[in-house]
């Protein structure tokens, strides 16, 4: 049984590997008041310089499980444009990465009545992956140097908003990557990956203190073929210009509706400028009997409050 589930974590681990290069892991983040993760569409949106620090730690119990961290800000820049930078440092097993991604994005208005907008995003992205051949056990004797490769890259998107309904779609790693120094046999060269997302958020009427956030987020990866999708429910409550939500994400692949790879209930809050959010996925498969889930934390606060005289970006 022990061996069976070294196995398994070895190709968990290979499939995180490859779904993380030239990216920081997307888990729940996005969804604790930081959708600038997920999209350059989203900076600038907002009439503050936002800042979020999130700190991921997935499978709590098995040794050299992967770790992130990262910050990302983004800031309205005149009336209808922003700009984001979002930097990150992953560690998984013997392999780090550490990252940058610069975002521009810009806010049309389709129909000001109706709170009708359109926004388009690019980002440029720099990331360094090494090997750190330091920690190996038992080590070939002509390996004496660690492997690393910077790479640099774009991601594009574009969202529609009306009211308070959204939808876009973005395509990140534009470029194929550069495999000089690594196994072309094994390594994947094309690291594209299509998101579409979209969501609504519902109140009853404008004074109620209750706002139902229903969303969906889907994922195909170029490199193998795979498609994975969040479903997700997030309730928000009210009081006055603060609130405090909780929602559960649901991940599945495509193919395996019924077979979530994980559920991750989270909570948060808004207190004055100030925001915090943290979520655990449990990992409903063998690994749950040795790890205590993946847990997520988001620190946030927003400054320099400045309005602008176009509602796209509010």
């Amino acid at each position: 049984m022990r061996n069976k589930l070294l196995l398994l974590i070895l190709f968990l681990s290979a499939l995180a590997s490859k779904g993380q290069e030239l990216n920081s892991p997307q888990l729940s983040q996005y969804l604790a008041d930081n959708p600038f993760v997920l999209s350059p569409t989203y900076a600038g949106i907002g009439d503050h310089i936002k800042i979020r620090l999130n700190g991921l730690a997935q499978w709590v119990g098995i040794k050299d499980a992967p770790r992130t961290s990262s910050l990302a800000a983004d800031a309205r820049v005149g009336n209808k444009s922003g700009l984001g930078v979002f930097l990150y440092n992953d560690s998984n097993g013997y392999t780090r990465q550490m990252g940058a991604r610069l975002s521009f994005a810009h806010h049309l208005t389709l129909d000001r009545y109706k709170d009708e907008f359109l926004d388009l995003g690019i980002s440029y992205n720099f990331n360094q992956f090494r090997i750190d051949v330091n920690e190996f056990n038992d080590i070939d004797p002509s390996v004496t140097d660690d492997r690393s490769t910077a790479n640099h890259n774009f991601d594009v998107g574009v969202m529609y908003r009306i009211n308070n309904f959204y939808a876009g779609i973005n395509a990140s790693n534009l470029l194929d990557k550069d495999l000089t120094k690594f196994n072309p046999t094994f390594e994947p060269n094309h690291l594209r990956n299509y998101y579409a997302y979209t969501g609504y958020r519902y109140k009853k009427s404008k004074n109620s203190r209750l706002e139902i956030e229903p969303s969906l987020l889907y994922k195909i990866f170029e490199s193998d073929g795979r498609s994975e999708a969040d479903v997700n429910l997030k309730f928000r409550w009210y009081d006055f210009d603060d609130y405090y939500y909780a929602g559960l994400n649901y991940r599945f692949l495509n193919d395996q509706i019924g077979r979530p790879l994980y559920l991750a209930p989270f909570v948060g809050l808004k207190k004055n400028n100030f925001y915090f959010g943290y979520s655990v996925q449990i990992i409903l498969n063998d690994i749950l009997a040795y790890s205590y889930g993946t847990h997520v934390i988001t620190i946030g606060v927003d400054l320099f409050q400045g309005l602008s005289n176009c509602r796209c970006t509010y």
